[in-house]
């Protein structure tokens, strides 16, 4: 006589169902890996500095440099054989060119203009992303014009900018950029940019709108980047995002896709994955991420210790973008993340 079975029928469902299954050798956790990270989803930030043949390391930054306009050529002929499709510029305005009214930035041969202009002789299929805000050339920092106050408390200016970043977005255009990228966050400014861009014929120029740019305390080392982190006056809570609000980020971004922003972006990225996630869910357009400075320094300075795993954080850290909804990442990890793709 057979002796009855101990095994419940509740313990039999379970031995039925073992998800361990699916993730026992490299080839099964392929076949069933719900996102993919590729070189297409990646757009490299770079500093600019004047000069030639110079590359200035960013102290904050252990592996990112200031690049004069040749190395920066040089720098996208690497994304180019990365296959990385689009380099971001943001540059290091020398002092004695800073100025209260942002004025660098409409100069016709300002670093960006520069930059711009020489890659798209060498590469013209490589997508050139510019930064559009007034921080890199003002001397007091923000990103627009201020009314400052017998008190010496700080205005910003908001339609007195929006018309200086109109003529910031003029100028980049005129040069080759492909996509303009205000980041600012100023109210207004994206449909003032895409009426002025289509009146000068700049129908297929793109704008990546900086929606939900928080005011976070990631940016640190993008500042000291950039030479601002000293001269700003203030801070900018009047017109970067509260964190502690998500709403709002959709507030936000539906009234920059009714201007007519071709993508948006979150920023920073990592702290703010739900906003990411609930801007895909509500809208479905392109949606990008800003891994910024803070992210980054973080995980190569635990790297450097030896407290990660740097590269596993790095790929981890990436994918987590896409599983959150992002179409792409601005990150300083392009290059490096490329490499070990294209290696895979």
């Amino acid at each position: 006589m057979n002796k009855p079975s101990r095994i419940s029928e509740a313990h039999r469902l379970d031995i039925a169902h073992r998800p361990r299954r699916n993730r026992k050798a490299e080839w099964a956790r392929r076949l069933v890996s719900e996102h993919v990270l590729t070189t297409s989803d990646l757009i490299w930030p770079l500093f600019l500095i004047e000069g030639k043949a110079k590359r200035v390391p960013v102290a904050a930054m252990p592996g990112v440099d200031r690049l004069s306009v040749d190395e920066a050529v040089r720098e996208a002929e690497r994304a180019v054989k990365l296959d990385i499709p689009a380099i971001a510029f943001f540059p290091y305005t020398e002092p004695h060119l800073k100025d209260e009214h942002g004025s660098e930035a409409f100069n016709e041969s300002n670093l960006v203009c520069k930059a711009c202009r020489a890659i798209k002789r060498e590469f013209p299929a490589l997508g050139l992303v510019t930064d559009v805000a007034l921080d890199p050339y003002t001397s007091h920092g923000h990103d627009g014009l201020v009314h400052e106050h017998e008190s010496g408390d700080i205005r910003i200016l908001n339609d007195e900018t929006v018309k200086a970043l109109v003529r910031q977005s003029l100028n980049q255009a005129r040069a080759g950029a492909d996509v303009i990228a205000p980041s600012d966050m100023m109210d207004g400014r994206v449909g003032a940019i895409r009426e002025a861009l289509d009146a000068e014929g700049f129908l297929d120029v793109q704008i990546l709108a900086y929606a939900a740019k928080y005011a976070s305390a990631f940016y640190g080392p993008f500042r000291d980047a950039l030479g601002s982190a000293g001269a700003l006056k203030g801070d900018k809570r009047t017109y970067q995002m509260d964190p502690a609000n998500s709403d709002e980020a959709l507030r936000e971004v539906e009234l920059d896709l009714d201007e007519g922003a071709d993508m948006v972006m979150i920023k920073p990225g990592m702290p703010y994955l739900d906003v990411i996630r609930r801007v895909k869910d509500e809208f479905g357009a392109p949606t990008f991420a800003y891994q910024v400075s803070g992210e980054y320094s973080m995980i190569m300075a635990a790297a450097e210790r030896g407290w990660i795993d740097g590269d596993k954080a790095m790929m981890e850290s990436l994918i987590a973008f896409k599983r959150a909804g992002a179409d792409g990442v601005l990150t300083y990890f392009a290059p490096r993340a490329a490499e070990k793709l294209t290696a895979a």
